[in-house]
């Protein structure tokens, strides 16, 4: 046997990489099954941004976008002139984005590992699956839920009438608003939003728990050294998320409930979007706000997941 000499059988494989037609070819069904949805984004996402140009015309519907006169930077000016409106719903969009920031986005890690914690897959598994029901119901029925319980003519408040005890005003209530949308949205998202976490808790090595047993390592240690290090990485991600849609705090969600509180408790960005410029005709201003509030969330995403590389985490997407 001759060392160093290749025979026509231990000739290296050379895989020919698939051509553009060949590969359509082959995924024909799930492109095919992808393209409803790539049409509604199309349409409905990237198309639509080409309506943003009224943000720099007086604009008119009955006369058209091109009709409408330019009036340059002008309707951008509601940001900076102080307009009580807007520094109403600047003020309650950053409030609401604090609370929720502060208390929803942890919620579902804490059910997270409380779940995890459960021996019992069946329980488990009922668990998941009551927890999951109320990420399927609208905004519409949930807030008829809430008004249902918590109402004037609630099942609180007729407990207590029929007793003859003080009632309770919860849903009108504008110091309680902010706290009743924080529940709203604890209840209804917060178990759909453990999925996401119960998988990466799957997917912490078993072996790490066992060497920390065997270095006497408490429940609360292991927590602490293998649970939220194995988290880290989708927690950082959803956070990058999360902040990049923190100027939007649920639109229908409020907008369902504003009559109840008035606008000083509830007008947010969106809903003065909305308000002033679909109800109130002021539709360049409105497009004015809104592009700028997209054009700071995608500033804020950018900046955060640039903090995420420098602290040696992955984010949304390599730079």
């Amino acid at each position: 046997m001759k060392l160093g000499r290749r025979t026509s059988s231990e000739a290296p494989v050379v895989r020919r990489r698939a051509s553009l037609g060949q590969r359509l070819r082959r995924d024909r069904t799930l492109l095919l099954m992808c393209l409803p949805g790539l049409l509604v984004l199309l349409v409905f996402h990237y198309a639509a941004l080409a309506g943003n140009v009224i943000a720099w015309k007086d604009y008119k519907p009955y006369i058209g976008i091109t009709g409408s006169d330019w009036v340059g930077w002008e309707n951008f000016e509601v940001l900076t002139s102080g307009d009580p409106a807007f520094l109403r719903a600047v003020r309650n969009t950053l409030v609401l984005t604090l609370v929720q920031t502060v208390l929803v986005f942890p919620a579902p890690i804490v059910l997270a590992l409380l779940l995890n914690s459960v021996m019992s897959p069946r329980i488990k598994r009922v668990v998941q699956s009551v927890l999951y029901l109320p990420h399927f119901l609208s905004w519409v029925v949930v807030v008829a839920i809430f008004q249902q319980v918590l109402g004037g003519g609630g099942l609180i408040n007729t407990f207590l009438r029929q007793h003859g005890w003080q009632t309770l005003d919860i849903i009108g209530n504008p110091d309680l608003f902010i706290p009743l949308l924080t529940s709203q949205v604890m209840w209804k998202d917060t178990g759909w939003a453990t999925i996401l976490f119960l998988a990466a808790l799957a997917g912490i090595d078993s072996s790490l728990y066992e060497a920390s047993q065997v270095d006497g390592a408490s429940r609360l240690r292991q927590l602490w050294h293998v649970t939220l290090p194995g988290l880290r990485g989708i927690i950082i991600l959803l956070l990058i998320l999360r902040l990049g849609d923190s100027l939007s705090v649920g639109f229908e969600q409020i907008i369902l409930q504003q009559k109840a509180v008035g606008l000083d408790a509830s007008e947010v960005i969106d809903t003065y979007v909305f308000n002033h410029g679909i109800a109130g005709g002021g539709w360049g201003e409105a497009t004015a706000v809104g592009l700028v509030k997209g054009v700071i969330g995608t500033i804020l995403v950018l900046g955060a997941n640039k903090l995420a590389h420098i602290f040696g985490e992955q984010g949304v997407y390599q730079s």
